[in-house]
């Protein structure tokens, strides 16, 4: 019988990584748990930071399976990798995804690194996704079983080598088996809500967030289709394409309602419009995205496929035209709402994740 390899688990101190590592003891692993600390609020951030509860439950979690349990300081690469990517996205304007790149620069990143240099062969993790080895010794992505849970959209940006090192125990296991299996072992968190808020930030808002790190920067708001000045903004960090709440401009119209549909740089605007398939800028059929990863083979010319246009949206086709190594143009079958700059297009072949781009 050949010895089985040496798995790190990243133990958040919830319930889906916790299962993580009972299932892999259950499979006769050789595992330690670990819990990842990338942030504490220590600039006083508003919002509940609960790191040392999930610490002692993850700690809890170790102690009932029998094995070795770490904690690993991160917090230098986070603030490096994932902060300084939000604060530099939003002040240029753009919709960051702290949680896609928290998944390639920390998890399979720095946590990965680290893992592989105390001797481990791999990092394993509570995401609900699935991970195939394929007889050419390449691997792929699969959306996880239970499709309410499906978490492969958060994996979109990493990449081929990062995922030879991951592992996706309970891909496999629908939420409420999960619960079962929690509760069956008699696991401390077994009952634990899932954990809300930015990546590894706890609960803090985005809005607290960005108030904490990027200054106010006011400026007009103009309706989009008149250029009417409606009123002032605090800064356009604060605004999404597609947002209609927290906007503060009343229609005045009835069963109308305004809704975020640009950022104009040059005069620091806000664009608004109401909301409707008519709004300019608002939805779009066509769009180029940049930055391209790929867990296959690139395609060389245009091909059809399907897109995730965010998370929790459905599987969506399109047509991939590529322009360059790191560009190509996306054309949807239908017209997509609300695709802000700087988020991530997760791009698949059925259940299979390809790859991603980011919209320019």
């Amino acid at each position: 019988m050949t010895p089985k390899e040496k798995i790190l688990v990243a133990m958040s101190g919830g319930v889906d990584s916790s299962v993580a590592a009972l299932v892999l003891k259950q499979q006769g692993y050789e595992i330690a748990g670990a819990y990842m600390k990338n942030w504490i609020n220590e600039d006083n951030v508003i919002g509940e930071c609960p790191w040392q509860q999930d610490i002692e439950d993850a700690r809890g979690v170790a102690e009932q399976l029998g094995i070795e349990f770490r904690v690993v300081n991160l917090m230098h690469e986070y603030r490096e990798k994932i902060v300084q990517y939000l604060l530099d996205g939003y002040s240029v304007g753009l919709t960051p995804n702290p949680d896609v790149m928290c998944n390639r620069e920390i998890k399979f990143g720095a946590f990965r690194a680290w893992a592989k240099a105390q001797g481990f062969a791999a990092v394993a993790t509570g995401h609900y996704a699935r991970r195939e080895s394929l007889p050419d010794g390449t691997c792929a992505l699969y959306e996880g079983s239970d499709k309410n849970k499906d978490q492969s959209y958060f994996l979109a940006r990493i990449t081929a080598e990062q995922l030879q090192d991951a592992r996706f125990p309970i891909g496999h296991i629908p939420k409420p088996e999960l619960r079962r299996l929690a509760k069956e072992a008699g696991l401390v968190n077994a009952a634990k809500k899932d954990s809300q808020g930015i990546c590894f930030i706890g609960q803090v808002k985005m809005q607290d967030f960005l108030r904490a790190y990027v200054p106010d920067r006011p400026g007009p708001i103009i309706r989009a289709t008149d250029g009417r000045h409606l009123g002032e903004h605090r800064g356009l960090h604060y605004y999404t394409l597609g947002q209609r709440k927290g906007i503060g401009i009343p229609s005045n119209t009835d069963n109308q309602a305004y809704v975020v549909v640009g950022k104009r740089a040059e005069d620091n605007a806000l664009l608004v419009a109401f909301d409707s398939p008519s709004a300019p800028g608002l939805w779009c059929q066509e769009i180029r995205i940049h930055a391209l990863t790929w867990l296959t083979t690139p395609p060389s010319q245009t091909t059809e496929m399907e897109g995730r246009v965010r998370y929790r949206d459905p599987r969506t086709p399109l047509t991939f035209s590529p322009e360059s190594t790191d560009t190509a143009v996306i054309r949807f079958s239908q017209p997509q709402r609300a695709l802000a700059s700087g988020q991530v297009l997760a791009l698949y072949e059925g259940e299979r994740l390809l790859g991603s781009g980011i919209y320019l």
